[in-house]
């Protein structure tokens, strides 16, 4: 079986549009670790993040979309979205049981790193609007997820079948987590208050503080972290071998079109999947 190509060929571009922004996301979550500012400081610089991070968002899905998906593209991200985004209220406040990470990874994997960022920050985005949960901590849920999809879309095209299954299952636990760590460094700088073991210190080196995180988060933190990797995890078990079958059929006949390149693109030229 002929590992399948991407469904949406990135220009150069997209690329770059990617990298820039992966490195703001990444900023606006590590910052904290190289400025020694106070806790109402952070708190000022976290939101000064939350109106920049949607623009650079806006950006980058703007250019995804309008490079490299046509218009069959765009209605099956659409849907991808648009089910996730139904899926988690279903899990939201159970313990860290969400349903939508593992379709945001199954996305990724078929459909390659740019629509795997584009439907998590559209998922998440949708979802907010949805159950009202939008606030300061959206546009930071939005890079986490966007790059949870990315790093599905990256991953070996090598593996297929059950080998296939197993990374995607160890993918499922380690993106968990990390999404949790994120979304926790956000706003742990300024959440708890000085005093405390757990407290971000803002004269202490990156090392301490990042202890200091650890800890705070295997005490708040590690079962929902859990939680949402077992989700994950038994999803993709379960369902990911027909939805990858599903999407990869849905993908050839779909003849994606890359308008970067100026030809139709077949995601798997094998005609396997």
């Amino acid at each position: 079986m002929t590992p399948t190509a991407d469904a949406a060929p990135l220009a150069p571009r997209s690329v770059a549009m990617l990298a820039v922004a992966a490195v703001a996301g990444l900023t606006a979550f590590a910052w904290p670790l190289f400025a020694r500012l106070d806790a109402s400081s952070a708190t000022t610089a976290t939101f000064v993040f939350a109106l920049v991070l949607p623009l650079v968002l806006a950006v980058v899905v703007a250019e995804l979309t309008s490079d490299s998906l046509d218009v069959k593209g765009l209605a099956m991200l659409g849907v991808l979205a648009a089910v996730g985004a139904i899926l988690r209220p279903l899990g939201a406040g159970s313990a860290g049981m969400e349903p939508i990470f593992f379709l945001m990874i199954l996305g990724g994997r078929v459909f390659g790193p740019g629509f795997g960022f584009a439907q998590g920050a559209i998922t998440l985005g949708a979802s907010a609007l949805l159950t009202g949960g939008v606030g300061a901590w959206l546009p930071y849920q939005m890079i986490a997820a966007g790059l949870l999809g990315l790093g599905a879309g990256l991953l070996p095209r090598r593996p297929t079948g059950g080998a296939e299954i197993a990374m995607l299952c160890g993918y499922g636990l380690v993106s968990a987590f990390a999404f949790g760590w994120l979304m926790d460094f956000a706003f742990w700088p300024f959440g708890i208050g000085p005093g405390t073991q757990f407290s971000f210190d803002p004269d202490a080196g990156p090392l301490a503080n990042l202890h200091r995180f650890a800890l705070y988060n295997l005490v708040t933190s590690m079962g929902w972290n859990l939680g949402r990797a077992l989700t994950s995890i038994v999803l993709i078990v379960l369902l990911g071998p027909g939805l990858l079958h599903i999407l990869r059929r849905a993908s050839r006949r779909a003849a994606w079109a890359s308008a970067s390149r100026g030809r139709v693109v077949p995601p798997d030229a094998s005609g396997l999947g």
